[in-house]
């Protein structure tokens, strides 16, 4: 039965208190609930008992990894999980009369949750240049169009092809190998604005862009650190894992801006205790750290641990594995002996006592893993933080060992995957080489445009026609006045997607949504039924098989849209078999089990029980770094600073949201419900600025040589942040992240540092 849209909600924000603990039974409530909201009973059946499990369809939301089969739980899927799947598997349906009935200039007024809401997009649309309407278009028509465009072109760098984590390896293998024979490494991805900052960092002192754990390690670790990461809303799998590592006797150290309720007390909605019980506490220790206060922290870490060895030589540090695996010791452990105390202290906002009982609780410890998210990697020093981050591991000898580890917790099903299939505007020649071998033509060498740079050359003129394969690329990316006027530049923007977003409602001159299978959905080609694959956050690459049947019957897969567009822009003569790839995905999988190391024999093996686990050099010791070795890093001590008056404002998602899309407008762990424009502010701030709770305020952002930027109609709550910052929901906020704003290095914005005042509305 067809579910009727849903209505623009009534904003009433009522505030209750935090919740202490995560999931338990309202979690399996809330699922089930919006499940049934948005399909019927079967479906959400048939999605729910297969999802995560071996032979069905992997949860498009977290990349989080899945249990070894034989030890997954028949409801193997969180509440977040339960919803998404369920948005995707939506009843309703978006059709040409919809278009006909809302202009595009209307679209664009209404919310990220209201566009969503109204379903699946069943068939080709274009917006016409001068056009306020999308209407109907033939797939031979649209992809005549984009092609004709892209052919008219003066240079292929003229082009950009984005994608999100939402995309299969067989399609971002096609995407980034079509790019490229059409000249460009125009490659910009959702990691560009959330993990490049952990890929650049672990490139160079390890010679990996990928963590080095597994799920394993981490349930047999002896003290896990959680550095800037909300598992309980992001990946609540995680929880499960810290759970078993807690009964397998781990510590557990939460270092945060914000008390996070799943890191405060879980209760696991498939075990009993969870259920009838008081569920399991997580963290035994709570760091309420300053926002971008972690590199100090790490290096003030490192001090104590670097002391302790002075008073007890040869106890504290793995000197072994120092002199064996690693380069660059004495520089690093000379610069570490000058990071003073005054600075870590104000930088993090933790007393020197708090700092020394994490080393006790390191000094205790065999085996560590620092898990961290984007309250790391999206801010200035991110890659400098994560540097130091890897620091502390080397020094007792916390990598290439069971139960120890980096961690970096991807929170896209597929993000991890997208980089190994070459999704990446920065390559590097061995797989541009081996795509030259494969397929016979010589790759371009020169970087492309990652996101911030993309936004940029749209906004100057350079760049022409954006492609987008999945994704929300509009409301992901920061400076969102800046960006939308960029994508308005374009002669033609393009959209390859399964549901309604803002970024459909700001047009290039000529404008395309293509629509495509979900997941969940049954994949039937030439050859028979197909199956994808996908790599998560421990690099695991395993299938997907869909199981539902297409939202319309003229649905195209991405992997079906790619070939054929690719076969009507490229001249033939290239000699890439554009329709055997269409027609037999498992052709797709023969061709990147040649270029990408580790999946070899590809297809044998991803049909196992589990799939792949693909191989991490750090793990046997090899690396691939400047030295050869892994690299102690020398990294200068950094600090965030509000002037007074301003706070340290870092964006976050609600519990109800997955990435830039509200499911609703609440966010019940954090006791906000009915409305999103909130600014969560300590109350020792919210004194000492002259406000009060309830207050309506703007957001206005401070840029050094830049002009300020506004986000109206705020609420303040009183809540339990750090002092001296602040927090609020993306993608709301991100008009405030100006885009000149990234990381060193990296140039991923820095979406958990922007510095604001709170003015009073009048």
């Amino acid at each position: 039965m067809k579910k009727a849209p849903r209505e623009e909600p009534d904003e009433r924000l009522n505030v209750t208190p935090p919740k202490t603990w995560a999931t338990g039974v309202p979690a399996v409530t809330h699922a089930l609930e919006y499940s049934l909201a948005e399909t019927s009973v079967r479906r959400t059946g048939l999605t729910l008992l297969t999802m995560n499990q071996v032979g069905g369809i992997d949860c498009p939301g977290c990349a989080w990894a899945d249990p070894a089969p034989g030890h997954r739980h028949v409801n193997e899927y969180c509440e977040n999980g339960a919803k998404h799947i369920n948005d995707e598997a939506t009843s309703r349906r978006v059709t040409a009369d919809f278009f006909r009935r809302h202009t595009v200039s209307g679209l664009g007024r209404r919310s990220d949750r209201w566009l969503n809401q109204q379903g699946r997009l069943t068939e080709p649309m274009v917006k016409r240049p001068g056009a306020d309407h999308y209407e109907p278009i033939s797939w031979h028509d649209a992809l005549g169009l984009l092609a004709d465009e892209l052919r008219s072109l003066d240079s292929p760098d003229e082009a950009v092809f984005y994608t999100s984590g939402r995309v299969s390896n067989e399609a971002a293998f096609l995407l980034q190998l079509f790019a490229r024979a059409f000249g460009t490494n125009n490659l910009p991805d959702c990691s560009n604005m959330c993990h490049e900052s952990s890929g650049f960092a672990l490139h160079e002192t390890l010679g990996t862009g990928k963590g080095t754990v597994s799920l394993d390690d981490l349930h047999h670790a002896d003290l896990i650190l959680v550095v800037g990461q909300n598992p309980g809303t992001n990946h609540p799998r995680q929880l499960s894992a810290l759970e078993e590592a807690k009964r397998n006797g781990a510590r557990v150290i939460a270092v945060n801006a914000l008390p996070e309720a799943g890191l405060l007390r879980f209760r696991n909605p498939q075990k009993a205790r969870g259920i009838i019980g008081r569920g399991v506490p997580i963290a035994d220790q709570f760091l309420q750290i300053r926002s971008g206060g972690d590199l100090a922290l790490f290096q003030g870490l490192n001090r104590l641990l670097l002391e302790a060895e002075d008073a007890r030589p040869g106890t504290v540090l793995d000197q072994d594995f120092i002199r064996s695996d690693t380069s660059g010791f004495e520089e690093f452990s000379r610069h570490a002996r000058t990071v003073a105390w005054e600075d870590v202290l104000v930088a993090t906002g933790l007393t020197r006592g708090e700092i020394e009982k994490v080393r006790d609780e390191v000094l205790r410890s065999e085996r560590v893993v620092v898990c961290w998210a984007m309250g790391v990697t999206q801010h200035r020093h991110g890659v400098p933080t994560i540097r130091e981050i890897v620091n502390f591991l080397l020094l007792r000898g916390n990598l290439g060992k069971a139960g120890a580890g980096a961690c970096p917790v991807r929170g896209h099903s597929n993000v991890q995957g997208d980089r190994t299939m070459g999704v990446w505007e920065q390559m590097p020649d061995s797989f541009l080489d081996a795509l030259r071998e494969e397929f016979g033509f010589e790759p371009p060498r020169a970087h492309g445009f990652d996101s911030v740079n993309a936004i940029r050359a749209m906004g100057e003129g350079r760049v022409k026609v954006f492609v987008g394969v999945a994704g929300n690329f509009v409301r992901a990316a920061p400076d969102s006045d800046v960006t939308e006027d960029a994508m308005r530049r374009c002669r033609l923007t393009v959209h390859v997607s399964t549901k309604l977003n803002r970024s459909h409602t700001v047009c290039g001159e000529t404008a395309l949504i293509l629509p495509t299978l979900g997941r969940t959905e049954r994949d039937i080609q030439a050859t028979g039924e197909q199956f994808v694959t996908v790599e998560n956050s421990m690099s695991e690459v395993h299938s997907s098989h869909g199981r539902l049947e297409p939202a319309s019957k003229v649905l195209l897969s991405e992997v079906a849209i790619l070939c054929r567009l690719a076969a009507r822009t490229l001249d033939a003569s290239a000699g890439i078999p554009w329709a055997e790839f269409e027609a037999d995905y498992g052709t797709i999988r023969n061709r990147i089990a040649r270029i990408v190391p580790g999946l070899h024999d590809f297809n044998r093996r991803v049909a196992r029980p589990g799939g792949i686990r693909l191989p991490n050099p750090v793990n046997e010791g090899v690396y691939g770094t400047a030295t050869g070795k892994a690299m102690f890093t020398r990294n200068a001590w950094q600090m965030l600073h509000a002037p007074d008056e301003h706070l340290v404002l870092q964006s976050l998602r609600s519990h109800d949201q997955w990435n830039t899309v509200p499911y609703t407008d609440d966010d019940r762990y954090r006791g906000i419900h009915g409305s999103r424009r909130v600014v969560l502010v300590n109350p020792q701030d919210v004194t000492r600025l002259g406000l009060a709770p309830g207050q309506k305020v703007d957001l206005v952002s401070v840029w050094a040589g830049g002009a300020d930027r506004r986000a109206e109609d705020f609420t303040v709550v009183a809540y339990p942040t750090s002092p001296g910052c602040a927090a609020a929901y993306y993608p709301e906020t991100n008009v405030l992240l100006p885009l000149d704003s990234v990381a060193e290095s990296s140039n991923q914005p820095t979406a958990k540092g922007m510095v604001v005042r709170l003015e009073p509305r009048g």
